[in-house]
C-alpha cells in the first residue's frame, strides 16, 4: 500500500551497540549529518554496497556493485569530522574500506580476482566463517587476541593501505581483515576497520565494548 524511500540499518547493529553499553543514534545518509558528530561520543560506521570506485581513482569492475554516491558523501564527511575531533571510530565492512579510502588508499574491487576462491563470500545473502589471524600488539588483537573466528560477507577487500594506517588482521588467504590507525601509546585515538562484521555474533562484543569504552575515556 504505501511506497516510501527509508532509512533503513540492520537491528544487529543495534542490538551490539546496546549490549556494549552504548546508546545508538542513528545518522542520515546526508552531507549534514555531518554536524552532528561533535555531539557524539564515537563513530561507528556499517557495512553496506560498495563504495564507489571513482572516490579511490579506479575504473567500475564489472563484479562491483551499483554506487550509492549519496551515502558514500555522507559517510565520508562524517568520518573525516570524526577523525578531526578525535573520536573513537569502528569501521565494519564497508567502514574499514572507507576508511581506507578516506585516508588515501585503495581497494580490490573483486576479491575472487586476487585470492582465487570466493570463500569470504560464497553465497550472496549470507555470512560465512573465516579464520582470522590478528596481532596481539594491536587494538584489536589486544582485545580479541591472536585468533578469531569471524563472520564475512565481502567480495572486496583493502588493496593499497593508506598511509597512517597498518594492517593488524589477516585471513590465511593474505586478505587484510583488520586495520587501525598507526601509533603508539594510550593517547593514540581508537581507530580501527574490520572487514568481517562483529554485530553478527551476539555472543562476542568485545570490539563494540572496546569502541565504547573509548568513547568513555575520551
Amino acid at each position: 500500500m504505501w511506497e516510501h524511500d527509508a532509512v533503513l540499518l540492520p537491528r544487529t547493529y543495534v542490538d551490539i551497540v546496546l549490549a556494549a553499553g552504548g546508546v545508538p543514534v542513528l545518522l542520515p545518509p546526508t552531507a549534514d549529518a555531518a554536524g552532528a558528530v561533535e555531539r557524539l561520543d564515537a563513530v561507528l560506521l556499517s557495512g553496506g554496497r560498495d563504495v564507489a570506485p571513482d572516490r579511490y581513482g579506479a575504473a567500475p569492475h564489472p563484479a562491483a556493485g551499483l554506487p550509492h554516491p549519496e551515502r558514500d558523501t555522507a559517510e565520508l564527511v562524517v568520518l573525516d569530522r570524526a577523525l578531526e575531533l578525535d573520536l573513537p571510530v569502528l569501521g565494519v565492512c564497508r567502514g574499514a574500506q572507507l576508511l581506507n579510502i578516506a585516508l588515501g588508499g585503495t581497494l580490490h574491487q573483486h576479491l575472487p580476482d586476487v585470492v582465487g576462491h570466493d570463500g569470504h563470500n560464497p553465497t550472496p545473502g549470507a555470512f560465512t566463517d573465516v579464520d582470522v589471524r590478528l596481532d596481539p600488539a594491536g587494538r584489536v588483537g589486544a582485545v580479541i587476541g591472536p585468533h578469531l573466528r569471524v563472520r564475512c560477507h565481502h567480495h572486496q577487500a583493502v588493496d593499497r593501505l593508506a598511509p597512517g594506517l597498518v594492517a593488524t588482521g589477516w585471513a590465511a588467504d593474505g586478505t587484510v581483515e583488520a586495520v587501525e590507525l598507526a601509533g603508539d601509546g594510550p593517547a593514540r585515538p581508537f581507530v580501527v576497520g574490520v572487514q568481517w562484521h562483529p554485530e553478527e555474533d551476539a555472543a562476542d562484543v568485545r570490539l563494540v565494548a572496546a569502541l565504547v569504552a573509548a568513547a568513555r575515556r575520551r
